[in-house]
């Protein structure tokens, strides 16, 4: 059998994946990222229109769609507060491809790439993919990202950090000091700040602050989707903003991988950002309410779980055995080491489903901690 590239050896199917094999059938499922909202009626029928049309049967430009990068590019500049050119805009595969995109271009075989822990997964799996070293860094008690803590682990051999705000697996969000701060290392240490940015709409508390706005050089990447926020996730369409001379190496990668993102979906996302955002509004505020019926619950489980402020996860600390007796119990969670070494004694839960199903599993998780303690 010929051999397989140290780049993919280093990369192993995901925690998270496991875990969903593992369950049975009709287990609670609290392990997925994924809203349990429709995609707004608008976006559906924008590419409704489209297909039936018949604009959609051939590709579009690499990019995108300029009128689709031009709606990227009002919706940065009314919600974020910093100017991209549509020409600087890549529409992707997803939130997913667009980081690849940003560390495969910017990364060279051997170089760091720090990363929070825990963090989303495929952070550390992209970086081995670009022939990086992921440099993890651990988090402060309330799970946000030290930019301090990243100064420190920058060398020489450093080519990109990645901030995530509000966090994958933490619902963490990151202060408008945070975000200046990592802009203003980014520019100093002339390394690149990949801004994972996909869940910036779903905020409780606070706002949300892009590092972009504060940046004094092209140091930042911000790399989005529509996936969480008008509950897309099956378009598979994000993207990624940056400057031009970035821009135009992260296309020398995007056009022989994929082309250009799915047509239909470009329609959908372009109708998703322009249209109405009163479905953002209504999905939020129902995250939030669940968020706190989750957190009143662990509360009274006795699990200490920092509480989010965004996104629609929770990462309480458990005791030993509790994944397994609370998969046991037909709920679906995630361990926190599958998020990095730091995530050990943590599990992940995301309320991205009905009220009536998280009390459920909060009777179970209840019954669990009992047995384990």
């Amino acid at each position: 059998m010929p051999q397989f590239s140290s780049r993919v050896e280093a990369v192993s199917i995901s925690g998270i994946r496991e875990v969903f094999e593992s369950a049975g059938e009709d287990a609670i499922n609290l392990g997925i990222g994924q809203p349990d909202f429709p995609t707004p009626d608008h976006a559906r029928d924008a590419a409704t229109n489209a297909i039936e049309a018949g604009t959609v049967d051939g590709y579009t430009s690499n990019k995108g769609n300029r009128s689709l990068r031009e709606a990227i590019g009002e919706k940065h500049e009314r919600d974020n507060k910093f100017t991209v050119d549509p020409a600087n805009v890549i529409t992707t595969a997803g939130g997913s491809e667009a980081l690849h995109l940003a560390l495969e271009a910017h990364v060279e075989p051997g170089q760091e790439v720090i990363i929070p822990d825990p963090g989303f997964v495929s952070y550390e799996a992209l970086t081995h993919i670009a022939g990086g070293t992921p440099t993890p860094v651990g988090l402060r008690d309330d799970l946000t990202m030290d930019p301090a803590a990243v100064e420190r682990a920058i060398t020489e051999d450093t080519a990109a950090f990645v901030v995530c705000s509000p966090a994958n697996p933490t619902g963490a969000v990151q202060s408008k000091g945070d975000m200046r701060a990592f802009a203003r290392i980014a520019d100093e240490h002339d390394v690149v700040c990949v801004s994972d940015e996909v869940y910036e709409q779903i905020v409780f508390d606070g706002d949300h602050h892009s590092p972009m706005a504060f940046a004094d050089t092209d140091s930042v990447v911000v790399v989005n989707a529509c996936s969480k926020a008008y509950s897309m996730t099956g378009w598979r369409l994000g993207w990624v903003a940056a400057s031009h001379e970035r821009t135009e190496r992260m296309l020398r990668v995007h056009q022989y991988i994929q082309a250009c993102a799915s047509a239909p979906a470009q329609y959908a996302a372009e109708a998703a950002l322009t249209g109405p955002q009163s479905v953002v509004d209504r999905m939020v505020s129902a995250f939030e309410e669940r968020r706190d019926v989750l957190l009143d619950g662990l509360s009274d489980i006795g699990l200490e779980t920092p509480t989010p402020h965004g996104a629609f996860y929770a990462m309480p600390r458990v005791p030993d055995g509790w994944v397994d007796a609370v998969l046991d119990r037909d709920v679906i969670v995630v361990p926190g080491e599958a998020f990095g070494d730091r995530g050990s004694g943590h599990a992940r839960i995301s309320y991205a489903t009905g009220t009536e199903s998280i009390k459920e599993a909060l009777e179970r998780m209840d019954d669990a901690t009992t047995a384990v303690r």
